[in-house]
C-alpha cells in the first residue's frame, strides 16, 4: 500500500533507499572536507607559500571558480549518464586534488591542485540530490536535501575539529595526504554499492526510461542549449538560484577561508577559541537544517519567509559585529554570529526546493545545477573582494567584510521580484499532476 501523499510511481524509500542514499552521501562527506580543509588551514598556507591575502583568496575563488563552472555541465552528464558514473569520477579527481595540495611544492601547483578539487567536487552534491528522488518519494524531497546538506556540514565539523588538530600534531603534508585515503575509500563504496534507480520496481522502470530518452536526445542539434534554456525559463529555477545566491554566500565565506582570519587577527581570539567557533557554525548549521527540512516537508510557504529571515538575521548581526565601538566585539556577539550564520547553508536548500516541482525528472540534474552556481558565484566574488579590500586597507577587516551586504541587497530584490510567478507556476502544477495521478495508471 502507497504511504499517505504518494501518487502512482513514486520511489518506494525504505532501508535499502537509505543504504543506497547513504553511500552517495558518504562521498559529499569527504568532499566537504576537502573543500574547507582550507578554511582551517589558511594562515598555515600562507606562511607555506609565502603569499598575502589577495593570494591566499585566489586559492579558494579558483576552486570556486571551477566549481560554479561546472554545476550545469554536471548537471547535463548527471541527467544523462546517471549518478554512480558522475559520482565516480568526482570521487577520483577530488582524492587526487587533495593529494596534490598536500605535495605541491610551489604556489602555483598548490591552485592547480585546489582547481582538480574544485572540479570533483562539484560532481558530488547534484549527484546526491538525484540519488534521493530517484529512491525515495517526492514528498521526502526537501527532508532528503536537508540531510544531505547535514552530512556535508559533519564533513565541515571535522575539519574545523581534526584537520586543525593534525595540522599543529603532524604538519601540513602528512595531513592532507592522509585525508585523500578517505577519498580512495569512498571511490571504492560507490563502485561497488551504488545503484541509480530502484531496480526492477515501477519507479525504477519510469527512471529508466527516462534515462533511455534522455541519452538519446544529445544526438540532437542544439540539445545542451535546449536543456539550459528549458530550465531557466522557469520562475521556479530562477528563484531557487536566487535563493541560494543570497543565503550560503555569508557562511561559506567565513567557513571556507576568511572566519580563521578574521576570529584571530582582528579579533584577537587564539586559534582554540576561534576553532570552536567555527564549529558552533557548523553544529548550528546541522540542528537547522533537521527543523528547516521538518518546516517545509509540512508547509510549502514557510520557504521564502524562511529565506528572507534567515538573510535579514544574517545581514542584521552582521552589521552589529562590525558596527561595534572599539577594535573587538564582545564574545556574546561573536556567539550570535556564529549562530546566526550556521542558518544560511540549511537557507541555501530551499533553492533546490523551489526548482524541483518546476522542471521535469529529466532536467533535475539541470536545474539544481543552475541554483547551485548562484551560492558558488557569490562566494567568488566575496572571496576576492573582501581579500583585494583587506590588501588595500592595511587589514581593515571591516571595511573588507562590508561587501556582504551589497550582494545580499541584490539577492533580496531578485527574491523578491521573481516569487509571486513561481508559487502560481507552482500551483497550477501541483493541481495539474494529482489530477493526472488520479487518472492515469502506474
Amino acid at each position: 500500500m502507497s504511504a499517505p501523499g504518494a501518487i502512482p510511481g513514486d520511489p518506494p524509500g525504505g532501508r535499502r533507499a537509505l543504504a543506497v542514499w547513504g553511500v552517495g552521501v558518504g562521498v559529499y562527506f569527504v568532499a566537504i572536507i576537502f573543500r574547507t580543509s582550507l578554511g582551517v588551514a589558511g594562515l598555515d598556507a600562507a606562511d607555506r607559500f609565502d603569499v598575502n591575502a589577495s593570494a591566499l583568496s585566489t586559492f579558494s575563488i579558483v576552486q570556486l571558480l571551477v566549481y560554479a563552472g561546472m554545476q550545469i555541465p554536471v548537471g547535463l552528464l548527471v541527467d544523462r549518464l546517471g549518478t554512480k558514473k558522475v559520482l565516480s569520477l568526482g570521487a577520483a579527481l577530488f582524492t587526487l586534488g587533495q593529494l596534490g595540495f598536500a605535495l605541491s611544492p610551489s604556489y602555483g601547483m598548490a591552485l592547480a591542485a585546489r582547481a582538480l578539487l574544485g572540479c570533483g567536487d562539484a560532481m558530488t552534491f547534484i549527484s546526491v540530490l538525484r540519488l534521493g528522488s530517484r529512491w525515495f518519494p517526492a514528498r521526502r524531497g526537501p527532508l532528503i536535501a536537508q540531510v544531505a546538506a547535514l552530512f556535508g556540514m559533519a564533513g565541515n565539523l571535522v575539519s574545523t575539529v581534526l584537520v586543525a588538530r593534525l595540522l599543529h600534531d603532524v604538519g601540513w603534508t602528512a595531513t592532507f595526504a592522509g585525508s585523500s585515503v578517505a577519498g580512495a575509500v569512498a571511490l571504492v563504496l560507490v563502485l561497488l554499492f551504488l545503484r541509480d534507480h530502484p531496480g526492477d520496481t515501477a519507479a525504477g522502470i519510469r527512471v529508466r526510461r527516462r534515462a533511455e530518452v534522455v541519452r538519446a536526445r544529445p544526438r540532437e542539434p542544439g540539445f545542451v542549449r535546449r536543456q539550459i534554456a528549458l530550465c531557466w525559463r522557469e520562475p521556479g529555477t530562477r528563484l531557487g538560484m536566487w535563493t541560494h545566491f543570497t543565503t550560503q554566500f555569508p557562511a561559506m565565506v567565513f567557513m571556507l577561508l576568511w572566519g580563521m582570519p578574521f576570529l584571530i587577527e582582528a579579533q584577537g581570539l587564539s586559534r582554540a577559541t576561534a576553532g570552536s567557533l567555527l564549529t558552533l557554525v557548523v553544529l548550528v548549521s546541522m540542528v537547522v537544517g533537521l527543523v528547516y527540512g521538518q518546516i517545509i516537508a509540512r508547509h510549502h510557504a514557510a520557504r521564502v519567509p524562511l529565506a528572507l529571515g534567515t538573510v535579514a538575521a544574517t545581514a542584521l548581526v552582521w552589521a552589529a559585529t562590525l558596527a561595534h565601538p572599539g577594535d573587538r566585539a564582545p564574545m556574546w556577539l561573536l556567539i550570535t554570529l556564529c549562530v546566526v550564520l550556521g542558518a544560511g547553508g540549511p537557507a541555501s536548500m530551499i533553492g533546490f526546493d523551489f526548482a524541483r516541482p518546476a522542471n521535469p525528472p529529466e532536467r533535475q540534474g539541470t536545474a539544481s545545477g543552475i541554483v547551485n552556481v548562484g551560492g558558488f558565484t557569490a562566494s567568488m566574488t566575496t572571496l576576492l573582494a573582501i581579500g583585494l579590500l583587506l590588501d588595500a586597507t592595511g587589514g581593515d577587516y571591516r571595511a573588507a567584510f562590508s561587501c556582504v551586504f551589497v550582494l545580499e541587497a541584490l539577492g533580496v530584490v531578485q527574491i523578491l521580484r521573481l516569487k509571486g510567478r513561481a508559487a502560481r507556476l507552482e500551483r497550477e502544477r501541483l493541481v495539474a499532476s494529482r489530477v493526472e495521478a488520479v487518472h492515469v495508471p502506474a
